[in-house]
């Protein structure tokens, strides 16, 4: 058992997560699990309230570092003509719930829509606000 506060069990069957067989298994990363429900309020509550495109990074590369949660946030292949056109994927991680998998992207999301110059800035990254 990890020396931290680990986040309850989802209802039988209503999870994918695979949390017990993660808490059962020596020497696994146990980061994911340190996402408590109250955590995870706050996490979503951040990515909802991004700032900038140098703020959402720092968010990125902080889930990663405290959670073992890997995101990529890019242009999709087709046009991009409304948020929905930004690709925003999590890496599979054992332990991660169905719904937070969700909820996470959709969070990004909303944050964009708030403040959709970041959305500008992250296009401008990829070079598809750039003249030719």
């Amino acid at each position: 058992m990890p020396d931290f506060q680990i986040r309850q069990p989802c209802p039988p069957g209503a999870c994918d997560c695979d949390r017990e067989r993660l808490l059962q298994t020596p020497g696994t990363d146990l980061r994911i699990l340190g996402l408590t429900r109250q955590e995870e309020k706050r996490l979503l509550d951040r990515l909802e309230n991004l700032q900038s495109l140098s703020d959402l990074e720092h968010m990125q590369r902080r889930m990663y570092e405290l959670l073992g949660i890997r995101v990529q946030i890019a242009p999709s292949f087709n046009e991009v003509r409304s948020m929905r056109g930004i690709a925003i994927q999590l890496d599979e991680l054992p332990g991660l719930c169905r719904k937070t998998r969700q909820s996470i992207p959709a969070a990004i999301r909303r944050g964009l829509e708030k403040n959709p110059e970041i959305a500008y800035r992250l296009l401008d990254a990829h070079d598809l606000l750039r003249d030719a």
